[in-house]
């Protein structure tokens, strides 16, 4: 009797064992890897002609040179003007805005990557330059526009809402980056964008920003399993809206690479990589997936070890 009980015990641990390491096996991504941090910085009203290869704009084409940088030749903004690509690629939607004002009907509900990120556990941190100080909702301050800052507009909002202490001035972003959010956006003030000025001085004041706030952190992402995405809000009006976007980080398999992606699709990688559902147009958007190097296994918390697997594996039969 107490053999039969045995032999039972056994068969059911080896189909127990069979049925976790499918388990494991299904909670592993096997195309985008997840980053401890992304970091997300957004200029304005460039061509990608306008910067790639510029001599304005060496430190972003020294980025793009790197063997840990993913250069985007088919990038494309969606729309004009700047803030509903913004809008786009904070929630996957202009959210009906048509313009630059502040939209009515604030706060907005809809689903966004920010609330996305907070529901699931995760942060989520916006940080503008100029912004007075934190949760400021005002249209303009200083060189400080509202219109590039998305999450501004689910501020406080009862459902899908971003709290106020996510709506950050530059000054508050980490100089410890393991203690950044899990993803953030930096957006730089209207002269520091390529926003304000000609060219090529906008473009090189805005490339020297660039390289002074954030070479630091991409350096460090490097080695620290992190992400820096560049991308611009739109290119120039009259174009075809195609804009320059990079991604560097350890995880990247360094290059140039020409699958079409939007403002929807760099949204839709950022989601996946968290397992976030998709909001608004990222949901049939494709995520970018050519570049990574290797796939970090996400892990499902695994689930308690069935009694019969636990009695072979103790080797405790009764």
């Amino acid at each position: 009797m107490i053999a039969h009980r045995k032999d039972i015990s056994i068969a059911g641990g080896l189909l127990a064992l069979s049925a976790v390491s499918g388990a494991i096996s299904s909670g592993l991504s096997t195309q985008i890897p997840m980053p401890s941090h992304v970091v997300v910085v957004v200029e304005e009203n460039r061509d990608f002609s306008q910067i790639a290869a510029s001599p304005a704009a060496p430190f972003i084409n020294s980025l793009a040179a790197d063997s840990k940088a993913a250069l985007f030749t088919q990038s494309y903004a969606l729309t004009h003007p700047s803030q509903p690509n913004y809008l786009m690629l904070f929630s996957g939607s202009s959210q009906g805005v048509k313009d630059d004002h502040v939209p009515p009907g604030l706060p907005f509900s809809t689903a966004n990557l920010g609330a996305s990120l907070i529901e699931a556990g995760m942060t989520f941190a916006g940080y503008s330059e100029d912004l007075p100080y934190a949760g400021f909702q005002g249209p303009t301050y200083g060189a400080y526009a509202r219109k590039h800052s998305p999450w501004v507009n689910w501020q406080d909002g009862p459902i899908r809402g971003i709290p106020a202490s996510a709506n950050l001035p530059l000054t508050a972003f980490p100089t410890r980056y393991d203690s950044l959010p899990t993803v953030s956006f930096v957006i730089p003030n209207q002269d520091n964008d390529m926003h304000n000025g000609r060219d090529p001085a906008s473009i090189a004041r805005a490339d020297k920003w660039l390289q002074h706030h954030l070479d630091g952190y991409i350096r460090w992402a490097k080695t620290h399993n992190s992400l820096f995405i560049l991308t611009f809000d739109e290119g120039r009006d009259g174009g075809n809206n195609q804009i320059l976007t990079l991604f560097v980080g350890g995880m990247i398999k360094g290059g140039k690479y020409d699958t079409t992606i939007s403002h929807y699709s760099v949204l839709r990688t950022v989601e996946d990589m968290f397992g976030l559902p998709c909001a608004g147009e990222s949901a049939t958007a494709k995520p970018v997936t050519g570049c990574w190097i290797t796939a970090a296994a996400v892990m499902k918390a695994p689930s308690p070890i069935p009694e019969p697997l636990r009695l072979v594996i103790t080797g405790h039969f009764q």
